[in-house]
């Protein structure tokens, strides 16, 4: 399987970018259904923050990080935001990972994006 070369997706919120809530999470699922059709995908997703609640089992989009997870994308949540949420044993899809992990990510990526 392709993968992008050292490429790290951040997903700060839950949605993509600001203002409508529900355009926002309309806008993620596009986006990683798309992505989830690409022959060539990212290696690892980040999620801090708000963009933690993505990966819980009433999130709009966790059928489509399923199958990105499926395919090989690792998905890592941060720990601290999961607890902070209250979804430390209510995410459906992903890893918890903690701060260090994220910032190991960031390290080693040649590019970050960030949504």
């Amino acid at each position: 399987m392709k993968t992008f070369k050292n490429l790290l997706v951040q997903v700060t919120q839950n949605g993509m970018g600001s203002g409508d809530t529900a355009l926002g999470l309309q806008l993620i699922e596009n986006y990683f259904t798309l992505v989830s059709e690409e022959s060539v995908l990212p290696q690892v997703i980040a999620f801090y923050n708000g963009g933690v609640k993505l990966l819980a089992a009433e999130s709009p989009v966790v059928s489509v990080l399923k199958l990105l997870e499926q395919r090989g994308v690792r998905l890592v949540a941060c720990k601290t935001c999961l607890k902070h949420f209250g979804l430390i044993d209510k995410t459906a899809v992903g890893i918890p990972g903690t701060m260090a992990d994220i910032i190991e990510l960031q390290k080693v990526a040649d590019k970050v994006v960030s949504l």
